[in-house]
């Protein structure tokens, strides 16, 4: 049940984060599902290394949300998108 949870949560984020980049239109469902979970590890990862907690849910859900900004701007610099 977990998983399926962390899929529709991922699903957000990416989808949340494709349209604050404005990579919308070239993403699809898995790869927003994809960048929302990846997004959400490096942002939690990244967060922990600078020492920064996440207080409750909105606060982990911010946090994996600038995660997936940050790894949509690092797969653009890469040329992955436009």
């Amino acid at each position: 049940m977990s998983f399926i949870i962390a899929i529709i949560i991922g699903g957000i984020i990416g989808w949340l984060a494709s349209m604050v980049m404005k990579t919308n239109a070239q993403m699809g469902l898995i790869a927003n599902i994809v960048v929302g979970i990846v997004g959400s590890v490096l942002g939690h990862w990244a967060a922990g290394a600078l020492g920064i907690a996440a207080f409750g849910t909105i606060g982990s859900f911010l946090i994996s949300l600038v995660g997936a900004v940050i790894l949509i701007a690092i797969l653009r610099a890469v040329g992955v998108f436009k």
